[in-house]
């Protein structure tokens, strides 16, 4: 949890919530801190980053002095800055510069806490580096300023969030010690819940459990924090107070839990459910329409004996933020066949028995996919799984092939979002005129010394996007079916999602990429510049037969005339292929009008992944050979990130 934090470049903290079940969290950071040591504090909101800062800060005497991470933060912000009107009347002296946030801590030894640190542009971040290892930095014109030795560097940063955030560099992260915080269990968050609301009973017990439920359901991406049970408990006493209900009713929790926890939830990517959907099938399965109260936590109630200081969250951050091992495919399974079964638009369920072992199990009667099956098979083997998944996207059986292609689409953009963090250094801090930073030195270069200045005069910095224009290119010949239909679409919804967070030089809100299939012929399934609705996007892209030949060339022709439709910038192609092409020209000789050709090689052999090589370098680009579908989503970052 988290509370307003207090104005002022240091000070006190106040009191601040109760410290929960985070004893071997704040053992670490104590230690950490007084032998030294910076540290980042990593977890997923209301898990109690800010709030255990503040605790060790109190009883240890530290002031804090408080930044907030986001995309405008510049070198100058943080470090801090000459006060032009002073510059301009008395010149570079030491009076006349600003400190910030950075110096402010160094010079008076107290803790510089950083929120959203994966949010800050590298080139900020980048200054940090001298101060983490050596407890100093060089300002111009200022001179070298040093640390006191009780400042300390705490940053704060939610792995979950993927929009607007990066990966920290290696440089940062190897001069930093790392501590990690998971959700509380049950108890502590009833405990954490009653502290806050002053309230007790079923009330704190049932909203506890709603919220905790909305992380485990397989439509959510990012369930709800305890501050989502503690909003609950207090719209949902309120409203029994407003109606004058006496005992808990039903459609009361249920107002209250629409208000409280619909908007903290993230649905996973192509899921077409809402928000509060998913919390009425977790209200029905916790508190069933004919019950007079609802059901008790299946973790029982905490008696006296409950212990608030508890041992900590042993269990860190969910499953789903640090990533799961994957088990290879065999590439002699998937081996792209160009002799003509390809051309088969559906799969009897005879043949999708004969492929794959699970398939009775998964679906045991015509027109029925079992959900359990297929998330224990994904949780066994997803790339067998989504192998399985991509097949049953071309069944015979009409129910049982839409089904798969709605499931389909939601793991793929899961897969897509795996590990896919845009690189920082599509933004560079540039000159220019208006909005942003002045930039003192060129100004007074630019400076005809007659007061005030002309607005002409004065020159600012700020952040600058590299523009750049995106197609990727899909090879479907020969047997474009289960596995390598399940790579193309992961590598769809990753292009697909990076566009929309405004990854990979797009900017925010701005590009839309073009994404061509191709074999002997041509198919775009997105115009540059259009937008389609991503699930249907890669439901096409699932349903996808393979066939006929590979015109390497004519692919890239083809992105080319797509890439021409963009603003100007950097034109990118991303090539999915073996590039062993079998009909057209040289494809080496077909790349006018792209500025970049990568290529993803899926399940390359030898010749397959030296033709992909040879290609890319002729493109200017670099070829990336993948072989599980979690290798995709960052494949295709260190691409577009290169």
């Amino acid at each position: 949890m988290t509370a307003p934090e207090s104005p002022g470049p240091a000070g006190s903290l106040g009191r601040g919530p109760p410290i929960v079940g985070l004893r071997r969290e704040r053992e670490v950071l104590t230690v950490a801190l007084e032998t030294g040591r910076h540290v980042v504090i990593e977890g997923p909101p209301g898990t109690g980053k800010s709030t255990l800062l503040r605790d060790i800060a109190r009883h240890a005497g530290k002031a804090v002095v408080f930044a907030e991470g986001n995309a405008e933060l510049t070198p100058a912000r943080l470090i801090g800055q000459y006060d032009p009107a002073q510059v301009l009347a008395g010149g570079y002296v030491p009076a006349a510069f600003t400190d910030g946030p950075l110096l402010r801590a160094m010079r008076s030894g107290a803790l510089l806490y950083l929120e959203e640190f994966n949010r800050v542009p590298e080139e900020t971040l980048n200054v940090l580096i001298t101060v983490l290892a050596e407890g100093e930095i060089a300002v111009p014109r200022l001179g070298m300023v040093h640390a006191d030795a009780g400042f300390r560097l705490v940053a704060a940063m939610n792995p979950f969030d993927a929009i607007g955030t990066a990966r920290v560099s290696h440089a940062i992260a190897d001069r930093i010690c790392r501590v990690v915080l998971g959700y509380q269990d049950a108890a502590a968050e009833r405990v954490i819940t009653t502290a806050v609301t002053g309230e007790n009973g079923v009330a704190v017990n049932f909203a506890v459990t709603l919220a905790r439920a909305t992380r485990e359901h397989r439509d959510v991406r990012m369930g709800s924090s305890v501050r989502g049970a503690i909003d609950m408990v207090a719209l949902l006493t309120g409203l029994a107070r407003m109606r004058g209900e006496q005992s808990m009713v039903r459609a009361t929790a249920r107002d209250a839990a629409h208000a409280a926890l619909s908007g903290r939830i993230r649905l996973a990517d192509g899921c077409d459910r809402t928000p509060e959907s998913v919390l009425d099938e977790l209200l029905g399965g916790l508190w069933p329409q004919d019950a007079p109260m609802p059901l008790p936590p299946e973790d029982g109630v905490p008696g006296d004996d409950a212990v608030p200081d508890g041992r900590g969250k042993a269990d860190g951050l969910p499953p789903h933020a640090a990533g799961t091992g994957q088990r290879g495919v065999s590439a002699s399974a998937v081996r792209r066949d160009r002799a003509g079964n390809g051309a088969r638009r559906t799969l009897g369920r005879a043949e999708l028995a004969a492929r794959h072992e699970a398939f009775a199990a998964l679906s045991p009667e015509v027109g029925r996919l079992d959900d359990d099956v297929l998330a224990e098979l994904l949780a066994a083997d997803p790339d067998a799984a989504v192998t399985l998944l991509a097949d049953l996207a071309r069944a015979t059986d009409r129910e049982l092939r839409a089904a798969a292609q709605r499931l389909a689409a939601r793991i793929f953009f899961r897969l897509g979002a795996a590990g896919q963090k845009p690189s920082r250094g599509t933004r560079r801090l540039g000159a220019g005129r208006g909005e942003g930073d002045l930039d003192l030195e060129k100004t007074l270069d630019r400076w005809s010394g007659l007061w005030p200045p002309d607005t002409a005069d004065l020159v600012t910095r700020s952040w600058q996007a590299h523009r750049r224009t995106l197609c990727l290119l899909i090879d479907r010949s020969g047997s474009m079916s289960g596995f390598a239909v399940a790579i193309a679409a992961v590598a769809a919804a990753s292009v697909v999602l990076a566009a929309r967070e405004g990854g990979w030089g797009g900017g925010r809100g701005g590009l839309t990429p073009a994404i061509v299939v191709f074999s002997g012929d041509i198919t775009v399934l997105q115009a540059q510049g259009t937008r389609r609705d991503p699930a249907e996007l890669v439901g096409d892209l699932v349903a996808l037969r393979g066939h006929g030949m590979t015109d390497l060339a004519a692919a890239l022709r083809a992105a080319a005339a797509q890439l021409a439709g963009g603003p100007a910038g950097e034109r990118v192609a991303v090539l999915l292929s073996d590039c062993m092409p079998t009909t057209g020209g040289d494809p080496a000789l077909a790349l006018a009008g792209i500025s970049r050709l990568h290529v993803l090689c899926p399940l390359p052999a030898p010749e397959a992944e030296q033709a992909a090589a040879a290609l890319a370098r002729r493109g200017g680009g670099v070829s990336q050979p993948v072989r599980t579908l979690t290798e995709v989503a960052p494949a295709l970052t260190r691409l577009l990130s290169s």
